[in-house]
């Protein structure tokens, strides 16, 4: 079956960077998107970005343009997100998540397949 594997998830000060990473396997379509969403105490899991693995085209939400990029490594079939400047805000758990669509899309409900989880953990 689909398995997405978070891993790189940390307790940073205000400030630093972390990356985050995504393996994947057991996808039978060739070229899925993958996204990175995340999820804070009593808050909805939120798109942050997604990258469609067919032609490494990326995208990003308005609130964290700039300061978060995702790429991918085709052989390892592992996708990343580079968080820079963490801050406290932008504590949650982070997942990754895919679908059977080379199109990105901005909606949870479009992601059939999703990882366990990695925290992130920013303090002030």
């Amino acid at each position: 079956e689909v398995q997405l594997v978070e891993s790189g998830g940390n307790l940073v000060q205000a400030g630093e960077s972390l990356r985050l990473s995504c393996a994947a396997s057991g996808f039978t379509f060739d070229d899925p998107a993958i996204g990175w969403f995340r999820q804070a105490p009593g808050k909805e899991r939120e798109l942050l970005s997604c990258i469609s693995t067919s032609d490494g085209s990326t995208y990003y939400v308005d609130s964290v343009k700039g300061r978060l990029t995702i790429s991918m490594d085709n052989a390892k079939k592992t996708v990343y997100l580079k968080m820079n400047s963490l801050k406290p805000e932008d504590t949650a758990v982070y997942y990754c998540a895919g679908r059977s669509r080379e199109v990105c899309s901005w909606y949870v409900e479009a992601y059939e397949y999703w990882g366990q989880g990695t925290q992130v953990t920013v303090s002030s």
